[in-house]
């Protein structure tokens, strides 16, 4: 007897369809699995076995070949467990398939038939909705990640009798598990937003930096922060996810996505409603920093997408690691090639860098500073000028003085004295608000993400700035890419301004912000 069931392999970002199929005839008994399957599926078996023997099922004494089509798609993990249980089980007649016929299954068996959680539900249950499927059964566990999905039914399972009993019709998929619901998940966000989080209020003084800050989450800009130890570097990096624009509901799913599939996902958060902060630690390998590996994983640029990704002591790095960047910086995207096939994922990142002046850290205080100016140049040189050309905004921070270090009272309210998380929000989100208008119908979110030839639409000056920037452009011998980023940055400072024509101060201060030239 055949029988067929739906399934989803995780292929980079996405979930393709795999048929599921199972053949029972007569010979000798045997039970195989083929597809281009992985070790981790061919053991398959087994569990199954014992999963099936533990609901009170045995194997008849039958030739048992189950098929995982297509056969040119590499089908690896435990997440097969469930279909190829669900097909041997049509296959010798013990459940009707026709009942599962509409439904794609996904989930690990144990050997007493629990079924396990497994990582990429989301992006299996919207291909199991693109596909057309009324249902989806996943593991119990995954429930409420599958239930994120509006149009598809989603049934949560324990264990395999569960299935038994719903492919028998002796059960309607109806659960009391504990599901999360919609007023949990409301409450849940609540009290974490009740907790104490970061803000720019507690950085004393650094108006420069806080500036910048501002500019690089309105625009998203890539920005670079030199100073000595102390100076507030990493205390601002870590607060710039509390400034930008909240995500909307395609952005969350997106980044739902990437962290399901790299088995990141929070259990008791189904849906990530925060802009992700990504700080690996300088020693960071360089798989690990752009994804990679035998079978493809997302690496930190791809987990930072639509947040922020900081990389504190960046001279500290391997430079064939920072290079690395250098491509997803441009580009948006990672893409990597393997035999199995070539997998591309979104980096579509803001690049938050932290870095001292020098080995030591306090150049140019000579009272401090014994570093040699060769040491210091073979410090500085670890960070290529074409790597320095990407980041837009470089910001430069002295050590705090005692006066602002000691100041208790913080002046907020006040024209140019409003420095705290709140207030910096409101002027980033308006300033996007402006961007999302302007670009409606081109598929850009940020100022940072123009091209050369949008720019020329999108990024008007004034005569006065343009004259400024033609002097800045022969004087400081900048780039094409130089120039373009200070036009991306200035259109960026005229939308905080509201300004529809890029004056004359904001290529001034966008210039300003390019001191590594």
């Amino acid at each position: 007897m055949f029988c067929r069931i739906r399934s989803a392999v995780i292929s980079g970002v996405d979930a393709l369809s795999v048929a599921v199929e199972a053949d029972a005839s007569t010979g000798l008994p045997m039970f195989s699995i083929i597809g281009y399957v992985s070790s981790q599926v061919r053991e398959a078996q087994e569990r199954v076995r014992a999963a099936m023997r533990s609901c009170g099922i045995s194997l008849p004494p039958q030739r048992l070949t189950v098929n995982l089509a297509p056969g040119d798609i590499r089908k690896d993990g435990t997440r097969f467990d469930l279909p190829i249980a669900a097909a041997v089980l049509g296959a010798i007649g013990a459940i009707d398939p026709v009942i599962l016929s509409e439904t794609m299954l996904i989930g690990e068996l144990r050997l007493d038939g629990r079924v396990e959680q497994i990582n990429g539900v989301l992006p299996s249950v919207l291909c199991a909705k693109k596909a057309g499927c009324r249902a989806c059964i996943v593991p119990e566990g995954n429930q409420a990640e599958a239930e994120i999905v509006d149009g598809i039914r989603s049934i949560g399972i324990r264990d395999l009798s569960d299935l038994i009993r719903y492919a028998r019709g002796e059960w309607d998929g109806a659960t009391a598990a504990d599901s999360v619901s919609a007023e949990k998940d409301a409450e849940r966000i609540k009290g974490k937003q009740k907790e104490v989080q970061p803000d720019f209020a507690d950085i004393q003084g650094q108006e420069q930096m806080k500036r910048c800050a501002v500019i690089a989450a309105a625009g998203f800009h890539n920005l670079l922060i030199s100073g000595p130890p102390g100076a507030g570097k990493s205390m601002a990096a870590q607060r710039i996810p509390t400034i930008l624009p909240e995500l909307t509901r395609d952005e969350q799913l997106e980044i739902t996505k990437l962290y399901s599939i790299a088995g990141l996902l929070p259990r008791d958060q189904p849906l990530l409603r925060f802009r992700p902060f990504r700080n690996p630690h300088h020693s960071v390998t360089p798989a690990a920093l752009c994804g990679g590996g035998r079978i493809p994983q997302p690496g930190e640029v791809t987990l930072a997408h639509r947040g922020v990704l900081f990389l504190d002591e960046l001279p500290e790095m391997k430079r064939e690691t920072i290079e690395l960047l250098r491509q997803p910086l441009e580009d948006r995207h990672v893409t990597i090639s393997r035999i199995g096939g070539t997998f591309d994922y979104p980096a579509g990142f803001l690049l938050v860098a932290a870095m001292n002046p020098c080995p030591c850290g306090y150049f140019p205080d000579r009272s401090k500073c014994q570093c040699s100016p060769a040491e210091i140049s073979l410090y500085r040189r670890k960070i290529s000028h074409a790597m320095m050309d990407r980041i837009d905004l470089h910001c430069e921070v002295k050590a705090v003085p005692y006066h602002q270090l000691t100041a208790v009272e913080r002046m907020k309210g006040e024209a140019g004295a409003a420095d705290d998380s709140a207030h910096m929000r409101k002027q980033v989100t308006a300033a996007v608000r402006i961007q999302t208008a302007r670009y409606q119908d081109l598929g850009i979110h940020f100022n940072s993400e123009l091209q050369a030839a949008q720019i020329r639409q999108y990024c008007p000056v004034t005569d006065d700035a343009g004259r400024t920037l033609k002097l800045a452009f022969e004087t400081l011998r900048l780039s094409a890419r130089g120039y373009h980023h200070i036009l991306r940055v200035g259109r960026t400072i005229a939308d905080l301004d509201g300004s529809e024509l890029i004056a004359e101060g904001h290529i001034s201060e966008a210039i300003m912000c390019r001191n590594c030239d």
